[in-house]
């Protein structure tokens, strides 16, 4: 009977952002429009997506997803002057009032308060300036290529802009930062009110919170200049679907429109799985005549429910097909990446780490 040496891969993953064939029937009146399954980074659709345009309030999604990494949600902020009588949408702080910074985010991304806003940049960046810095920064590193923040709440500046892109790669990353998902899928919350004896009680402007099954976000902006803006969320069966919609009328209806028909045409779909046998090596010396690796980690990528792209995937490894001889201290190093129509959308690195 033959014996098995098993090797249990460890992926250090990496998600490749790439265009992808979209949605054939989609319709929108936005300027600009993209559908992500955030998970897997793939564009589901879109329209003008690389356009710059204003995207008002939107903004906040970066602004919370900045202040989520860099500070510490329970930390309390003394409300400085600068924050108090900000222009357009407000919670209405007041100077010298204390609350914390994870109150501070809710009043943020549910109230879109612009008072918010400044007392979280104030507080993390310790200027504007600074703050719009680690904005930028945060955006390069994400990918984004059309996208300039002047601001932490998105009011009127010629050098304050994005794309629908952009923001699109901007939000899949924002609602898988646990912090942020958890404030923009709430429909209310209560914060303090520092001097009162009853709390500020907040409902979230997002209206497909109660209108779309499994919507969880994220935010909405309008200023004259941007029009009306939205970039709404929603995960079903292990699909997590953002899009994002610049410059729309019917932002609420529209964005339900193209998630729900990204739902019906699209599923996640397994490519990889914990513990299936991804490679057979054989052995030529030694009692062994075959190591198996099975993955340590998984992988699943939205495809046509119908199966016309299955064809499509071609999984690649480099690791060898055959070895002269494997003792329990050897390691095999190599890589495995994922092809969908010979783009790549996956590599990691493969290590063996346990053979028994």
């Amino acid at each position: 009977m033959k014996k098995f040496l098993f090797i249990y891969l460890a992926f250090l993953f990496c998600f490749v952002f790439v265009p992808s064939k979209t949605l054939a029937v989609q319709n929108t009146t936005a300027k600009a429009c993209v559908v992500f399954e955030a998970n897997s980074g793939r564009l589901l659709f879109e329209k003008n997506k690389d356009m710059r345009l204003p995207e008002a309030s939107t903004t906040k999604i970066m602004t919370a997803l900045v202040v989520a990494e860099n500070a510490d949600i329970n930390e309390v902020v003394t409300i400085p002057k600068q924050a108090v009588g900000v222009e357009g949408s407000s919670v209405y702080l007041r100077q010298g009032e204390k609350l914390t910074v994870k109150e501070l985010l809710y009043g943020l991304m549910l109230r879109s308060g612009n008072d918010c806003a400044v007392a979280l940049a104030l507080h993390v960046g310790k200027s504007i300036e600074n703050f719009a810095d680690m904005m930028n920064l945060k955006a390069k590193q994400i990918g984004c290529i059309n996208t300039n923040f002047v601001n932490p709440h998105g009011l009127p500046d010629d050098n304050h802009y994005t794309s629908a892109y952009d923001l699109g790669l901007i939000s899949c990353c924002a609602i898988k930062n646990p912090v942020v998902k958890q404030i923009v899928s709430s429909k209310s919350a209560k914060i303090a009110n520092d001097g009162y004896d009853y709390e500020r009680y907040l409902v979230n402007k997002n209206k497909i919170l109660k209108l779309f099954d499994g919507a969880n976000g994220i935010k909405t902006g309008y200023t004259k200049k941007a029009g009306r803006c939205f970039v709404g969320s929603a995960e079903r069966d292990g699909m997590q679907l953002v899009v994002v919609l610049l410059n729309c009328g019917p932002m609420f209806e529209e964005s339900m429109t193209l998630m729900q028909n990204c739902f019906d045409e699209y599923e996640m779909k397994n490519l990889l799985s914990v513990d299936d046998v991804y490679h057979t090596m054989k052995v030529k010396k030694g009692k062994n005549k075959f190591v198996q690796a099975k993955t340590a980690g998984c992988f699943s990528y939205p495809l046509k429910k119908d199966g016309s792209e299955n064809d499509q995937i071609k999984i690649v490894s480099t690791l060898p097909q055959q070895i002269d001889f494997l003792s329990k201290n050897n390691q095999i190093v190599g890589k495995t990446q994922i092809y969908f129509d010979n783009q790549l959308i996956f590599s990691s690195k493969i290590i063996t780490l346990n053979i028994v």
